[in-house]
């Protein structure tokens, strides 16, 4: 809630994001919604090219039509780099005019440290942000409260009952396992190694801690734990005044 940064380690290292990517996107996203130019029940054609994506994906088909909200799930849950690419190109008409918004929304934050090629995090050239830009986007993406309603999802369906049902799981699994976490965004390419961007709020005080780069999983997420501990147990938010007094 202060932005305050309580512990900090290479945190201007430029490296690649991965699928952290897509907390910029969420936040995109979010702000039409916010706007009023998208609705969740909204129904979304997926292109042949969102169809195409590589990694991970909810697996949509060209032609088929999925909700903002579904879209919205398989992004914030099972990272789908076809689901972003669906939901940039609703957007924006193209996942690259999507991508000069998120790059003029970096320079509106005044994140001197970060560049996006494209809305789902996958390998490019010239992709790039640091640990410290990621919590200022993930700080900026967390003001939409709803956002925590999809990043907590441990466990859900996409098309639930139908042939082509899709069982997601959530890639972060400290949401299950440490109290308090509700989100926000792993990563994972061979060249940025393992990433996680989590949040979780304990006695009404909100933290966000970054990593970038673990070598396993098992150091990825016992690195978050060791901050979020060190945050819960050294620190604590007071509130000095009501809203309006």
């Amino acid at each position: 809630d202060t932005g305050k940064m309580l512990f900090d380690k290479n945190a201007h290292e430029k490296l690649p994001p991965a699928s952290m990517t897509k907390i910029m996107t969420m936040l995109l996203i979010m702000e039409e919604i916010d706007k009023g130019n998208l609705k969740l029940d909204e129904m979304v054609r997926i292109s042949e090219r969102a169809s195409s994506m590589g990694g991970s994906q909810v697996f949509l088909e060209e032609g088929e039509e999925m909700s903002v909200e579904d879209l919205l799930k398989g992004i914030a849950v099972a990272s789908g780099n076809d689901a972003s690419v669906a939901m940039a190109e609703r957007i924006s008409g193209s996942e690259e005019a999507f991508v000069q918004k998120m790059n003029e929304k970096v320079k509106e934050l005044n994140l001197e440290n970060t560049h996006f090629k494209n809305s789902s995090g996958l390998p490019a050239e010239d992709h790039y942000s640091t640990a410290h830009d990621m919590a200022v986007i993930a700080k900026e993406l967390l003001k939409y409260e709803a956002i925590t309603d999809y990043t907590s999802i441990y466990e859900d369906y996409l098309r639930k009952g139908q042939e082509n049902e899709f069982w997601l799981v959530n890639t972060n699994k400290l949401v299950r396992f440490y109290p308090g976490v509700d989100g926000l965004k792993t990563g994972y390419t061979n060249e940025a190694k393992y990433c996680l961007t989590a949040t979780a709020v304990k006695n009404d005080m909100r933290v966000i801690a970054v990593v970038m780069g673990a070598n396993t999983v098992k150091e990825r997420n016992a690195s978050v734990s060791e901050m979020l501990d060190y945050a819960f147990n050294h620190f604590q938010t007071k509130k000095l005044y009501e809203k309006g007094e």
